[in-house]
C-alpha cells in the first residue's frame, strides 16, 4: 500500500473535513493524490475556493495540493487508503454518540474494495474500532477484515488555535489490525509527520492513549477549579496561590477555567462509559467531570451574588459577556460552557445580557444556543464577564472597562488575565476571578 501510494498509483481519502480532517487532507495532498469528502455541500464549495470553513487555515494552505473535494460518497471508490475523521460527541444523557462514526463506516463500507485500508482518527473508547466499526465495514462491503482489507487507528492530536504545535510537529500514534497494516499505516503517516510516529502494540492501546490524554487534563483542571471554589471562600486569589506554588520545579501548570469543547469536555465520558461495561464506576473521572460541568453555573451565581452586594436590582442588571467560543482564538462554539453562564444568568430573570465574540458565527450561535450575538459592546453595564481570553481582549485597559460600565460595577475575569490592572473597589469597578 505504502509503495503504491508514493508512486501515486493509489489515492488517500479523508472522510470528514472539519478542524481535524482538512489539515490532514491538505498535508497528504502535497505528497499523494487525495479525495476530500464531507456530507455538507456548502462546506465543500468553500474548500473548492480555498476557504477553510473552520477558519483555522489560511488560503495558502490549499496551494500546491493534489486534492479533489466532493460531497458524493461514490467518488470515494477512487481511493484506497481511507481516513475517517468525524466527530464523536456525547448525547443529552452524556453517553457516547457514535452516530457520526458509524455512518462514516457505512459510507466507507459501501465503497470498500479488496486491499483497501481504513484508518480511524475519531476519539473513541478502547475497543470501539474493533467492536463497533469493523463489523459495519464488513457488513456493508461483504469483505473480511484482515483477509480482504486492513484497519488501523491513529488518534488526532490537533490543537485548534495553536500555531506552534501543528499537525506535522506532533508525534503521531499509529496502530493496525496486524503487523503488515501497522507498518504500512506508520510509513504512510511518516510522509507528513516531521516529529515521527509511535507504533502502538494494538488498536486498543492507541484508542486508550488518546482518551487518557484529555481525561488527564480534565482531572487536573477540575482540581484547579475545586481549589478556586475553596480559595474564593477564604478570600484568596487562586492565581496568586498558583503563581507561588509554581516556583517549585515539579509543580504542574494547570489553571481554573470553563472546560468545554469537543475533546476535554467529552472524551472522559467515553472512558467512564466503557469502564461501566466492565463493572467499574470511574470515581475520579466522574468527579472531575461533575466539577468542570458545574463551573459555568458557579461563575454565573458568583456574578449574581456580587451584583446584589453592590445594592443593585438583579432583574434590572445589564451584563456583557465577552467570548462564547469553547476556547480562545478559535471559531468553534461546540459544547461551550459560556452558554451555561448565559443560561444561569437568565434563570435569575436578568433581561439584558449582551454577548460579543470576534470569532464566533452569529448564525451558529443562534442555531446552537438560541440567543443572538451583539455586534459591539454597549454602555452602562453593571457587570462585564470576560469568559474567553481572545487575543483581542488581552490588551484592554482599565479605562476601557470603565468606559462600558456604570458606576459601582463588576468585572468578572474568568481566566484572571486582568488581575494586575485592578485594585478592588477603586474607580468604581469591583473585580473577581476564578
Amino acid at each position: 500500500m505504502y509503495e503504491q501510494l508514493i508512486r501515486k498509483e493509489k489515492k488517500i481519502s479523508l472522510i470528514g473535513l472539519g478542524y481535524v480532517g482538512l489539515p490532514i487532507a491538505l498535508e497528504f495532498a502535497r505528497k499523494v493524490p487525495v479525495i476530500g469528502f464531507d456530507i455538507k455541500p456548502d462546506r465543500i464549495e468553500m474548500m473548492k475556493k480555498g476557504i477553510d470553513p473552520s477558519r483555522e487555515l489560511d488560503s495558502s494552505a490549499f496551494e500546491g495540493c493534489d486534492i479533489a473535494f466532493t460531497a458524493s460518497p461514490g467518488d470515494l471508490r477512487e481511493a484506497d487508503f481511507h481516513i475517517v475523521a468525524v466527530p464523536t460527541p456525547i448525547d443529552e444523557h452524556k453517553l457516547p454518540d457514535l452516530t457520526p462514526v458509524i455512518k462514516a463506516s457505512e459510507t466507507v463500507g459501501k465503497i470498500l474494495k479488496k486491499g483497501d485500508y481504513v484508518v480511524y482518527e475519531s476519539t473513541v473508547y478502547p475497543g470501539c474500532t474493533e467492536e463497533d466499526c469493523i463489523p459495519v465495514l464488513e457488513k456493508e462491503s461483504g469483505l473480511k477484515c484482515g483477509a480482504d482489507f486492513k484497519v488501523g487507528f491513529s488518534p488526532e492530536r490537533i490543537n485548534p488555535g495553536d500555531r506552534e504545535h501543528t499537525l506535522t510537529k506532533i508525534v503521531k500514534v499509529v496502530s493496525g489490525n496486524d503487523e503488515e497494516a501497522l507498518e504500512n499505516i506508520a510509513k504512510t503517516y511518516e510522509l507528513i509527520i516531521e516529529a515521527g510516529v509511535h507504533r502502538a502494540s494494538s488498536i486498543k492501546v492507541a484508542e486508550a492513549a488518546k482518551i487518557i490524554e484529555n481525561t488527564q487534563r480534565d482531572i487536573n483542571i477540575a482540581f484547579m477549579n475545586e481549589l478556586s471554589i475553596i480559595f474564593n471562600k477564604m478570600d484568596i486569589n487562586t492565581h496568586e496561590v498558583l503563581e507561588a506554588a509554581g516556583t517549585k520545579w515539579n509543580f504542574l501548570g494547570f489553571y481554573p477555567g470553563l472546560v468545554g469543547g469537543h475533546c476535554i469536555g467529552v472524551d472522559p465520558y467515553y472512558l467512564s462509559y466503557k469502564a461501566k461495561e466492565y463493572g467499574y464506576h470511574a470515581q475520579i473521572i466522574n468527579a472531575g467531570r461533575f466539577i468542570n460541568d458545574s463551573m459555568g453555573a458557579y461563575t454565573a451565581k458568583q456574578t449574581v451574588k456580587r451584583i446584589i452586594s453592590l445594592d443593585k436590582n438583579i432583574r434590572d442588571a445589564r451584563i456583557l459577556i465577552m467570548g462564547i467560543t469553547f476556547k480562545e482564538n478559535v471559531s468553534d462554539i461546540r459544547n461551550s460552557k459560556v452558554a451555561d453562564v448565559y443560561n444561569e444568568l437568565r434563570s435569575y430573570g436578568i433581561k439584558t445580557i449582551d454577548v460579543v465574540d470576534p470569532y464566533a458565527s452569529p448564525e451558529e450561535v443562534e442555531e446552537e444556543y438560541g440567543f443572538t450575538l451583539t455586534k459591539e459592546p454597549g454602555k452602562d453595564y453593571d457587570a462585564v464577564i470576560v469568559a474567553v481570553n481572545h487575543r483581542e481582549y488581552l490588551g484592554l485597559s482599565a479605562d476601557w472597562f470603565r468606559s462600558v460600565t456604570n458606576t459601582n460595577a463588576l468585572l468578572v475575569d474568568v481566566k484572571s488575565i486582568y488581575r494586575k490592572l485592578f485594585v478592588n473597589g477603586q474607580d468604581g469597578l469591583r473585580y473577581w476571578s476564578l
